[in-house]
């Protein structure tokens, strides 16, 4: 298999998740005002951090994908491992946003997104394992400081969750901030090749 064979795959499937996603946002029908919406409010800021989140892993299996010179039978496994994660956040999501951020569904949010973060660094190493170890994606994620501290913030957003799921809201916005910042590491790598 190529690798844009499994790239296109996958961002077929990014693109069904986001519309799931927005499919799940209801129409109100008790009123034609903006008053109406706001009921909807939790909800649409639920979407919003979900679509961020997929955006960024959009982004980054891309550029993590140009890396690739050859496609293995684990790194298809690691993929479909990753996107398994990702398929479950529209359920999260509805059940986070049209229950206020609860606790319980604001836990299981988190641990959604930690277990994409594992299977995202599960993939990565993968790549980075059968590229060698002058791997243009070794050299680029270098320490992967983001890499490592992410899962942390995750695992304090769960226990959060049960304290203050607003502050374990603000675990997940802090990560999802952490890597809207453009990461140019793979381009360099990528330029001096």
């Amino acid at each position: 298999m190529t690798k844009g064979r499994m790239e296109a795959f996958s961002d077929g499937v990014l693109a069904i998740i986001i519309t799931i996603m927005v499919l799940e946002i209801k129409v109100p029908h008790d009123g034609e005002g903006f008053e109406a919406l706001v009921p909807l409010l939790p909800v649409f800021l639920s979407y919003v951090l979900s679509f961020i989140y997929l955006g960024i892993y959009w982004n980054n299996h891309h550029h993590m994908m140009h890396t690739v010179k050859k496609i293995s039978g684990k790194m298809l496994w690691a993929n479909l491992h990753l996107l398994f994660w990702l398929s479950l956040i529209p359920f999260v999501t509805g059940w986070m946003g049209e229950n206020h951020f609860a606790q319980e569904p604001m836990a299981l949010y988190g641990l959604i997104l930690l277990m994409a973060a594992i299977s995202y660094f599960m993939l990565q190493n993968i790549i980075i394992k059968s590229q060698g170890h002058d791997s243009i994606l070794k050299h680029a994620v270098g320490k992967d400081i983001k890499g490592k501290i992410s899962p942390v913030l995750y695992i304090i957003g769960i226990g959060l969750a049960w304290v203050s799921p607003w502050a374990s809201g603000l675990m997940y916005v802090l990560v999802a901030l952490m890597w809207l910042i453009p990461d140019k590491r793979i381009e360099k790598m990528l330029q001096r090749e």
